[in-house]
């Protein structure tokens, strides 16, 4: 049963993403192009999902389990360090360089878009990259 709820809700959030533009890169640039032809048709796509969001995420902090009977695993950390920043910014640049990030990429990708199926290679290959590192640092 989880495994068929996972899938619906991917395949409900896929569409989602198809539906709202948001795995269509020139819609994403256009979102981003505040200096040229912006298009804020993103910004309620993005407040529509920050309306549903806030009283789900509500919810889930008071139960000890989801619907499906899973632990509810809530990220705790709230520290605001130089990682995170710097994740955020390369996160950021990706998305304003491509038109892409995760969710969508894989969606486009999906869908035969080439240009996305490059972006998961990156992806993929910055995260191999990133375990390394991580496995080497010392002090993690």
């Amino acid at each position: 049963m989880r495994k068929l709820s996972a899938f619906a809700c991917g395949l409900l959030f896929g569409l989602g993403l198809i539906v709202s533009g948001m795995a269509n890169p020139a819609k994403v640039l256009g979102f981003l192009d505040l200096a040229g032809q912006w298009d804020p048709s993103l910004a309620f796509v993005m407040a529509g999902a920050i309306a549903l969001a806030a009283p789900a995420f509500r919810l889930a902090r008071s139960r000890r389990q989801s619907f499906g009977g899973a632990p509810m695993q809530l990220p705790t950390a709230r520290r605001i360090d130089g990682r995170l920043v710097g994740g955020a910014l390369l996160f950021g640049a990706g998305w304003g360089l491509a038109g892409f990030c995760p969710g969508p990429a894989l969606v486009a990708a999906g869908s035969g878009e080439p240009r996305a199926w490059l972006f998961v290679a990156a992806m993929l290959a910055g995260m191999a990259i990133y375990a390394v590192l991580e496995r080497r640092s010392p002090s993690r």
